[in-house]
């Protein structure tokens, strides 16, 4: 009885089929657009995955924090950097066989030509169902991982921005833009946090956060690059300009615009928030550094005078003659 029901939360809507021709290929491609009744398939895969949040929880972080004795604070931070660390490198994976399969590394302008990309094949419209599924998972989970008062805030502007980005790339039919920029920074936010969670189980491992660093400048520019190209250039010099609903053509002046203001803002934000975090890094290493060297340089000047008071002591009680061989030997003669 409920299966019509069901279909419409399991399953991807709105596929269009296209038939077979002779030039493009002998069998027939189901393609896909978006509508309303995507929200009930995000819907369904963001219960999926607030169940596989708690299976990789319960079974995996749970059982490592156990045998780490983990502070609270690391606690927290542990937990988070196994999850997204696992989100990121699923979505990198995923993504990467989604433009190598479709070729749009080999061929940058795919990414604006023939703009608007208004049907996409199952596998993209399936990962950005579940990009938005996972992210909107993650108010939720504010909640059951007992997130403090005073880092919600901060936690539903950084879920927000990642929602934001997301749709609209989906919306504004700008996938394959999106679908690259997307596999470029879940691959450095991957290096982030598995080069934090080796740092917890040893704290001498810094290189991750070295590699991190640089890779981390290098995507803020690449991004800001393809941005620039495929608005600046490759949408601004499209014949079709207009605003049409029906088809799904955004490519307006209005929007080019929007669109790389919000990218570029993104961008900066982030570079401000990297630099502030290398900044206090950096403090943190030149004041604990003064520290040891006086801490080492007290305990070399508490020997030094210890062993001055032991020869001291020594060169006073020779002289006195008190236990000297010498003067034991002409007590006895």
């Amino acid at each position: 009885i409920t299966a019509k029901a069901a279909v419409i939360f399991v399953t991807l809507q709105y596929n269009v089929t296209i038939p077979a021709t002779e030039e493009q290929s002998a069998e027939t491609i189901s393609l896909y657009h978006y509508g309303i009744k995507d929200l009930a398939t995000i819907f369904f895969y963001m219960l999926v995955a607030i169940i596989i949040h708690a299976i990789i929880q319960e079974y995996v972080l749970d059982k490592i924090n156990r045998k780490m004795h983990f502070s609270k604070t690391k606690h927290s931070k542990f937990n988070e950097s196994g999850q997204l660390s696992a989100f990121y490198l699923f979505s990198c994976v995923w993504g990467t066989s989604i433009l190598v399969s479709e070729n749009y590394i080999s061929d940058p302008t795919s990414l604006w030509r023939d703009y608007p990309h208004t049907l996409i094949p199952f596998q993209m419209k399936f990962f950005y169902i579940l990009q938005l599924a996972y992210w909107f998972h993650a108010f939720p989970e504010l909640y059951f991982q007992k997130t403090k008062k005073e880092d919600i805030l901060c936690q539903i502007v950084y879920i927000g921005l990642y929602l934001f980005h997301i749709a609209g790339a989906y919306l504004l039919n700008l996938t394959h833009l999106g679908l690259v920029l997307l596999v470029l920074h879940y691959f450095v936010e991957f290096l982030f946090h598995i080069s934090r969670l080796f740092y917890f189980s040893d704290e001498r491992y810094q290189k991750g956060f070295s590699l991190w660093a640089v890779l981390f400048v290098l995507g803020r520019l690449l991004t800001l690059i393809l941005s620039v190209l495929t608005f600046g250039f490759g949408l601004a010099r499209a014949e079709d300009q207009q605003l049409n609903f029906s088809t799904g053509n955004f490519n307006i002046l209005a929007v080019r615009i929007s669109v790389l203001a919000s990218i570029c803002m993104a961008q900066a934000f982030m570079m401000w928030k990297f630099i502030n975090f290398q900044l206090r890094r950096w403090r943190e290493h030149s004041s604990s550094q003064p520290q040891s060297v006086k801490k080492k340089f007290v305990a070399a000047k508490g020997k030094s005078s210890r062993k001055e008071r032991e020869n001291g002591i020594n060169g006073t009680v020779t002289s006195n003659g008190a236990d000297s061989p010498r003067s034991r030997k002409d007590k006895s003669s």
